[in-house]
């Protein structure tokens, strides 16, 4: 088993915290061999902000560090999407973030690709349900991770209780349950 996943949005998002805690996850606690690379902009908010990350069950498979087809892949914002499509692979697994992205956006850039498209609205489900924007990123990654099994949710959790900051590990927690239940 061999995933290239590509997790894009803006500064500010969760991008970054979303992908330190599905790589520590697959490798921790799910017993993967995991390397990726992140990059995000200059601004303190608004810039771009990317992961990537490759996850795999033998360590030859890890031949590279960047995404080049993405098998799954995140997107929380329209810009993103536009900048990295290019980079999806024909048959993956693309997640939106309908709070900023409509499906006219996606159309516009799959050229006739045969992607399997989630449109949900994390931003507005994260705020709506848990009162704060601030923990998209957990809804989101809990719903990629409810479709696609990479990973145990079990894993995820572990992962946010390594990682992130005490006052706000419940509240992510309870996002990525959140996520988990998005259908």
């Amino acid at each position: 088993m061999r995933r290239e996943i590509l997790i894009a949005g803006r500064g500010g998002q969760g991008i970054l915290l979303l992908g330190h805690v599905l790589g520590l996850a697959a490798a921790k606690h799910a017993n993967l061999y995991v390397t990726g690379t992140e990059s995000y902009g200059a601004e303190t908010r608004g810039g771009d902000s990317r992961a990537d990350i490759i996850l795999c069950d033998e360590a030859e498979e890890l031949d590279y560090m960047k995404v080049r087809r993405a098998d799954i892949a995140l997107f929380m914002y329209t810009d993103q999407l536009r900048r990295y499509s290019y980079l999806i692979g024909e048959q993956a697994i693309v997640f939106v973030d309908s709070s900023f992205i409509t499906k006219e956006d996606v159309e516009e850039v799959r050229n006739g690709r045969k992607w399997l498209v989630n449109h949900k609205p994390y931003t507005n489900v994260a705020r709506d349900e848990l009162g704060t924007h601030r923990v998209a990123n957990m809804v989101a990654l809990g719903h990629m991770i409810g479709v696609t099994h990479v990973v145990p949710p079990d894993a995820i959790e572990n992962a946010i209780k390594e990682l992130v900051r005490p006052k706000w590990v419940e509240l992510d927690i309870k996002a990525f349950r959140l996520g988990l239940s998005l259908k």
